[in-house]
């Protein structure tokens, strides 16, 4: 699916993002816009990465009639395009393999970023690990910030079983889970 082209100038200043940003955990039923997802995986990808290998892959787990446009189901993410990985409503499942945070489940998407680290070893060796982890660090940081920009909340997950968020997603052997950070709408307390 083509997605609405990302904004290059935004509507707050970015001291104002960073002031406002906090981890939210509740989320409306409020769906997203296409041009939100959009923007928000612009942010994702608009990352330093060392030697300019990129090893991180985004996925977007989508509810149903949770973003315009979009079935639910894994997405695979990039600049511009969502391109189905695998159907099906899977908020429930991923919630659970996240140690039963069930607000996961009620966010409309939930990004998953991933890592295939031999891209980065293979030219540094064992510090490419610092390397991926420190680009995973800059992503997540990214949609924090755009979810501010966005009047949208977010949280950075890491507490997952790997294995279950890998079979969930259906994840292909080389992509290691490494955040998960779901989307929407922020619903105060």
């Amino acid at each position: 699916m083509l997605l609405p082209e990302p904004q290059r100038e935004g509507k707050i200043f970015l001291e104002e993002a960073i002031r406002k940003r906090k981890s939210r955990r509740r989320f409306s039923v409020r769906s997203l816009t296409a041009a939100q997802l959009s923007q928000l995986i612009w942010a994702a990808k608009k990352i330093p990465s060392a030697g300019a290998l990129y090893p991180l892959e985004l996925y977007a787990v989508i509810g149903k009639d949770c973003v315009e446009g979009a079935d639910a189901g894994v997405y695979r993410c990039e600049i511009g395009r969502i391109t189905l990985h695998k159907p099906g409503d899977l908020r429930l499942e991923l919630a659970s393999a996240c140690l039963h945070q069930m607000f996961i489940a009620e966010a409309p998407v939930s990004f998953v970023i991933a890592a295939e680290y031999e891209r980065t070893t293979r030219r540094y060796g064992e510090r490419g690990i610092r390397y991926v982890l420190m680009e995973v660090g800059h992503a997540g940081q990214n949609i924090y910030l755009q979810c501010e920009a966005l009047g949208l909340g977010t949280v950075a997950i890491g507490a997952f079983y790997d294995d279950e968020v890998s079979s969930v997603l259906n994840l292909p052997k080389m992509h290691r889970p490494l955040y998960v950070m779901p989307v929407g709408y922020a619903r105060e307390l």
